[in-house]
């Protein structure tokens, strides 16, 4: 009895502490069901008996996305937002084709790592280190790849003189995206508190703002 209850105060809190996050560990898949809210652990379910095979099927990175401006950089994504399929699965995708001259701006993605890798063109890609803020930076050219730690302010730009087109992977299924640009200038923070927490420019921050649709 003894041993029974010694099993039970040690080894059960230790289960709870394993990474048991997704609702489809404990079956073949969980195909989101995306009229239900999200959780820490994904979507609920779609009831299998409503799945068919084209829930796995997704063809939207076989083309350009749509273009997100000021950056010159078309977007299209195959998270479980867009492909219910990959909930619980620790993965997604995306797809940006960026043009000469454009760029896809400091950002970070909370949730996942993501390993890149250049479809067609040319393309810079670096990341910063949280730790020493060390810039590691690279040029790409097609068939190239190179991986973005979790949580790292991350960027590309197109240094040549076509279209460059980058597919991407993530270790999620929702790896999150927070743009430095817009977390700075598409918002309502007063532009003097920007600008105190910044040292930027006044001037340059209301021009930012208005360029982002910001306010404050």
């Amino acid at each position: 009895m003894a041993k029974a209850v010694f099993l039970i105060l040690v080894v059960v809190p230790f289960l709870s502490l394993l990474p048991f996050s997704s609702l489809a560990l404990t079956q073949d898949f969980c195909v989101a069901d995306l009229n239900m809210s999200d959780t820490p652990a994904g979507y609920p379910c779609k009831p299998q008996t409503a799945v068919i095979a084209d829930d796995f099927y997704y063809g939207g990175l076989a083309r350009p996305g749509p273009n997100i401006s000021p950056f010159m950089v078309r977007l299209v994504s195959a998270s479980v937002n867009e492909y219910p399929a990959v909930n619980g699965l620790g993965i997604s995708a995306s797809r940006f084709d960026v043009a000469p001259g454009g760029v896809v701006p400091l950002l970070t993605h909370p949730e996942a790592s993501e390993l890149l890798f250049v479809v067609e063109g040319t393309m810079v890609a670096g990341f910063i280190s949280a730790a020493t803020n060390t810039v590691y930076i690279r040029t790409l050219n097609k068939g190239d790849t190179f991986v973005f730690p979790q949580g790292l302010l991350h960027f590309q730009y197109n240094n040549g003189t076509t279209t460059a087109v980058g597919l991407s992977a993530y270790s999620s299924s929702n790896p999150g995206l927070q743009v430095v640009d817009w977390a700075l200038f598409k918002n309502n923070l007063p532009s003097a508190v920007v600008e105190k927490v910044t040292f930027l420019d006044l001037f340059e921050i209301e021009k930012l703002k208005r360029l982002f649709g910001g306010s404050g």
